[in-house]
């Protein structure tokens, strides 16, 4: 191993996971809806991986000439990162002037598959592993006095231009918050499967279209002027900010690693409810919207809950009816932990020269 993962609770605001039901009247009563469906804008390329996908998602290059390994790029670089981006999206929403087809085209998916190769070889090497779970959670539960994270500063120290900073970075992955994981449904079953539901329900809305965690997101997203379109701000996402999100989408895909795509959601929940409250303390300070305070102090409750049935009732059986899978649940741990804490960095290395660790500033 090359390096290791430090188990603490050092960024606690890596994910919002649920929402308190709250269903009044009828079950499925109509909402306004917040988020519409319309073509997510295509990304310029930043290297020869992303430029050549990209030449094929915009008709300019037949799916045949794609490369099919790469093996001599940075695993965490922009360019490996906007290219296994891109072509996760295309599972998602869809991008303008890109045909729907390409999803499933097996030159495409070849090309993928090739990016996946090295991003998670690294992430294998550089996490600590094993398989011992609860030792790998238990630091995470742990309360801790004091942290150095983006939400921890935010806390303390918040600036209006940080907080939208913040916030513009977090929805690359809020905006489909809960997507990559429905992915994970039908391959469990049992306890496993009825707990995972539960807590995909509440961040759904609880059958409320308005209340679901990415409606609640483009709202806060409103009252800080920023663009609440779905992808808006993936052109300007550095790789540190795209590397969680295909983290979940690569673990949510792939059914050879549904153990790590548990270790992450369950790491997401841990984590969420500190994080949250600290982010709540940073829309009070500055007064930034009754969206924002309301969206994270939701999560301070919920994701308490939502990390008791995931721990307690999806591990347990999950574990109990596939130990072998305990290997890989301890890897989504780490490796979210290792991504998240990269992304936390990258952040505040940026702050600390008063800029944004956008690509670009906002608009």
């Amino acid at each position: 191993m090359t390096g290791r993962v430090r188990a603490v609770r050092n960024e606690g605001d890596v994910g919002t996971g649920g929402l308190k039901p709250a269903v009044e009247g009828t079950l499925f009563r109509m909402a306004t809806p917040t988020l519409v469906s319309h073509a997510q804008p295509l990304p310029d390329p930043r290297g020869p991986l992303s430029e050549a996908l990209h030449a094929v998602l915009v008709g300019a290059a037949p799916a045949t000439g794609l490369p099919r390994s790469a093996s001599s790029a940075d695993p965490y670089g922009e360019d490996l990162q906007l290219a296994l981006h891109l072509a996760y999206e295309l599972h998602y929403r869809p991008i303008a002037g890109v045909e729907d087809d390409l999803e499933w085209d097996p030159d495409v998916l070849a090309f993928r598959r090739g990016l996946e190769t090295p991003f998670l070889a690294a992430l294998r090497e550089e996490v600590e592993g094993g398989d011992d779970v609860d030792a790998v959670l238990a630091p995470l539960l742990a309360a801790e006095p004091r942290g150095t994270g983006p939400s921890w500063h935010l806390a303390r120290d918040v600036e209006l231009w940080q907080l939208r900073d913040y916030v513009a970075q977090r929805s690359v992955n809020h905006l489909k918050e809960a997507d990559p994981q429905s992915w994970v449904v039908p391959r469990l079953s049992g306890e496993a499967k009825a707990a995972f539901v539960t807590v995909q329900h509440d961040e759904y809305g609880a059958g409320r279209g308005d209340r679901m965690h990415s409606a609640l997101f483009a709202t806060m997203m409103r009252e800080l002027d920023l663009n609440d379109a779905y992808g808006a701000y993936s052109a300007a996402a550095p790789a540190a900010t795209l590397a969680p999100v295909n983290l979940m989408s690569m673990t949510g895909l792939h059914r050879s690693l549904l153990g790590a795509a548990v270790g992450h959601f369950i790491m997401i929940e841990v984590t969420s409810s500190p994080g949250s409250r600290r982010l709540s303390t940073a829309f009070r300070r500055l007064d930034a919207g009754s969206a924002g305070q309301h969206f994270y102090d939701d999560h301070v409750e919920a994701d308490a809950v939502h990390e008791q049935v995931l721990r307690r009732h999806l591990l347990s059986d999950l574990l109990r009816r596939s130990p072998q899978l305990a290997v890989d649940v301890v890897l989504g741990v780490q490796a979210s932990l290792l991504l998240e804490g990269r992304f936390g960095e990258h952040l505040m290395a940026a702050w600390a020269q008063g800029r944004t660790a956008m690509l670009r500033p906002l608009d």
